[in-house]
């Protein structure tokens, strides 16, 4: 059985052999150790795996002696720029007034810039942040206050509960359970180690996941505005297509009154989603639901416990199939890809999909020689699919399928559209390479599985319906 502990240590001498100490005397073993004194001087995460018995024993010793954290607390660090007139004494009332509610100064930086105010930044460590409010408006009185987004300030203001502070930032913007934050601090902490061992900057890490965080939570309840367009095909069939500003495409073929979707965007937005699926098909309460899946990333995924029924590859539905068991998909699979997959698991909700539901209409092909490789055909209604596998340049198990006689190409994230990219929907692709290293399993394969989608096309006018970004209009002369 393994745990991770999120450890507070005295910042001296011996602290972690305290621990380590601990956790040899029960017989267990440490598998991993996360330590930054740059991002946190107090914070240790380590990974122990035992029984158990011996795991409950370490809780109770680790509590004892001081070093397991205490997640209710409401303390955190925020900074505060005031700008003040540039004449002698006017940092006093400043400092009376933070005097006044108890808060300590952490952090201050002042220089004169040849104007008559000189800005102030203070980061205030506050006990209680129900208070921070008060002190705002109180502060307000005084002179002009701006709080900076410590998140994404190039330095570490205060290093003392940095992990703690962060985290609660996130969870705040989500909506998440203190259990779920844990959770979530966990996997922060892999993102920066990861990220770290290779050189990379650990605040660009940590800004980037805020920044994340902030967009999906800006396109939450009201704020939440799609991009829907309908595209006709034949006289009973068309497709509608939603761009939601996060997260994958949805698309809706509608032919000869039988509905069929595809991929299904992320779980936090569900019930925005459902406003924009009621508004286009008012019966879909009524009607047998139906997914096909491009593949298997969260983002195309995250709705499909809705539906009766989910078509996908055999690699997809392996890989759905070992989420639902709680063993890790592709992307957890690969050491740089699973914190960010983690993180963006619970933020966004993604809840696995019951196997059951789940049909594979094509053989699993276990050698694939070329980028594209034909694994069968797919019929639905008017339209006729032939169904292309790709080598896993993008994700194992991914599928292209191909309307020769409509000139219709759904082509999942093997090829979009950037072209056709909303504002919203192009900041919110810039953060998964950050983080990931590249969004692609093999980035130069993929660029090969582009080339073969548009080989493939023959002689006409094509429309093209990528998982990000609008359709694309493409022609192919003779």
């Amino acid at each position: 059985m393994k745990k991770t502990y999120i450890t507070s240590m005295p910042d001296h001498i011996g602290a972690f052999l305290k621990a380590s100490k601990c956790f040899s005397a029960l017989g267990i073993n440490i598998t991993r150790v996360s330590y930054n004194k740059a991002v946190d001087s107090h914070t240790l995460f380590i990974d122990a795996e035992g029984t158990s018995e011996q795991l409950e024993k370490a809780d109770v010793e680790l509590e004892r002696i001081g070093y397991l954290q205490n997640n209710d607390s409401k303390t955190g660090i925020v900074l505060i720029e005031f700008c003040l007139a540039d004449i002698p004494g006017s940092v006093t009332n400043v400092l009376t007034l933070i005097s006044r509610f108890n808060f300590n100064i952490s952090y201050i930086s002042s220089q004169e810039n040849g104007t008559d105010y000189q800005y102030f930044k203070m980061g205030l460590y506050v006990d209680d942040m129900d208070k921070i409010s008060e002190f705002l408006a109180e502060a307000e009185k005084l002179c002009k206050v701006r709080v900076i987004n410590y998140n994404s300030s190039t330095k570490v203001y205060d290093n003392s509960i940095f992990y703690h502070t962060y985290v609660i930032g996130l969870s705040q913007i989500m909506g998440l359970s203190e259990e779920i934050s844990r959770e979530l601090l966990v996997h922060v902490n892999l993102a920066m180690q990861t990220l770290d061992e290779k050189g990379l900057s650990p605040y660009r890490t940590f800004d980037s996941i805020s920044k994340f965080a902030e967009l999906l939570g800006a396109s939450k309840g009201a704020s939440f505005a799609p991009r829907v367009s309908n595209h006709k095909i034949t006289e009973h069939t068309q497709i509608i297509l939603i761009e939601p500003p996060c997260g994958s495409n949805t698309i809706i073929i509608k032919s000869n009154e039988r509905v069929l979707f595809v991929d299904s965007g992320y779980a936090c937005y569900k019930e925005e989603m459902l406003g924009v699926i009621h508004k286009v098909l008012p019966d879909f309460n009524e009607i047998k639901k139906t997914v096909l899946v491009t593949h298997a990333d969260v983002d195309h995924c995250g709705l499909l416990p809705l539906f009766d029924e989910v078509i996908a590859s055999p690699k997809t539905a392996l890989c759905l199939q070992n989420e639902y068991l709680g063993n890790d998909g592709y992307r957890e699979k690969n050491p740089l890809h699973r914190p960010y997959i983690n993180i963006c698991k619970i933020l966004t909700s993604y809840e696995p999909t019951d196997p059951k539901k789940i049909k594979t209409p094509w053989p699993n092909v276990d050698h694939l020689t070329q980028p594209l490789t034909q694994i069968g055909f797919f019929d639905f209604e008017e339209l006729h699919f032939e169904v292309y596998e790709g080598k896993g340049g993008h994700l194992p198990g991914e599928i292209v399928l191909i309307d020769y006689t409509h000139h219709i190409a759904l082509t999942g994230d093997i090829y979009i559209n950037l072209h056709g990219l909303t504002p919203e929907q192009a900041a919110y692709n810039q953060y998964a390479p950050i983080l990931m290293t590249s969004v692609d399993t093999d980035p130069k394969l993929c660029a090969e599985e582009r080339k073969a989608v548009i080989g493939r096309l023959g002689v006409g006018s094509w429309q093209i319906f990528g998982a990000h970004g609008f359709k694309k209009d493409y022609s192919v002369n003779a």
